[in-house]
């Protein structure tokens, strides 16, 4: 047990790089932050913009969501970073983490709220037009506030599933959580940075997966579940 406890939980290893790991702390949040907005926001606006029936951004819009679900972030992440300098444009590590997962997250947050819209039955969709709303109103009075109730339990664990691949910067020189512990691995020989970085990683996301538990029972005590 000592031998287990020196080598994971050594106490000057963790007081020498607990700096560098929470540096990576906040990194990894402005980051997820970012990704979270930007994500959601075009994926619901994609979502509203698909009720519209148009072909060519229907075509568009499910070509961009089956191309960004399918790819592992990991191959776009490689693929910009080292990729786009060959053609003359080059974007920094956290641009470019920055820039996938928050494709990423479009992509499925999209599909999520289309969900929602689809569920929506056509009589309501028929009344709030007959009423006088338009279909512009109607789609934002009538249908988005449903749609957005809906989407939000499977939104939430696509949230977390994606902003926790934060740590994929690491292979990319983006000082983050998982970066700066194995640097400091590779520095103090010791695995005590690494069980730093899950204790970091515990704090940021346990948390928020609590709250989501607690968000889907509360909503299913409201359905009388």
């Amino acid at each position: 047990m000592q031998n287990f406890l020196h080598t994971f939980f050594d106490p000057n290893v963790m007081a020498r790089y607990l700096p560098d790991v929470l540096s990576g702390m906040m990194v990894a949040i402005w980051i997820g932050a970012a990704v979270v907005v930007a994500g959601v926001t075009a994926g619901l606006a994609l979502a509203c913009l698909r009720t519209y029936r148009i072909a060519i951004c229907d075509v568009f819009i499910i070509c961009f969501a089956d191309i960004f679900r399918a790819l592992p972030p990991l191959v776009l992440i490689l693929l910009l970073y080292f990729g786009l300098p060959g053609v003359g444009v080059r974007l920094s590590g956290p641009v470019v983490l920055f820039v996938v997962l928050s494709l990423t997250l479009a992509a499925f947050a999209e599909e999520i709220f289309w969900a929602g819209f689809s569920s929506i039955e056509k009589g309501q969709w028929e009344a709030g037009i007959s009423t006088g709303l338009g279909f512009g109103g109607t789609l934002v009075y009538v249908a988005l506030p449903q749609a957005v109730r809906l989407a939000i339990p499977p939104l939430v664990n696509r949230v977390l599933a994606i902003t926790k691949m934060t740590a994929l910067g690491s292979v990319i020189g983006v000082l983050e959580i998982l970066s700066a512990a194995t640097t400091a691995q590779s520095f103090s020989g010791s695995a005590t940075p690494l069980s730093l970085a899950a204790i970091a990683y515990l704090v940021l996301f346990l948390p928020l997966v609590f709250a989501a538990r607690m968000f889907e029972r509360r909503r299913e005590q409201s359905l009388g579940r």
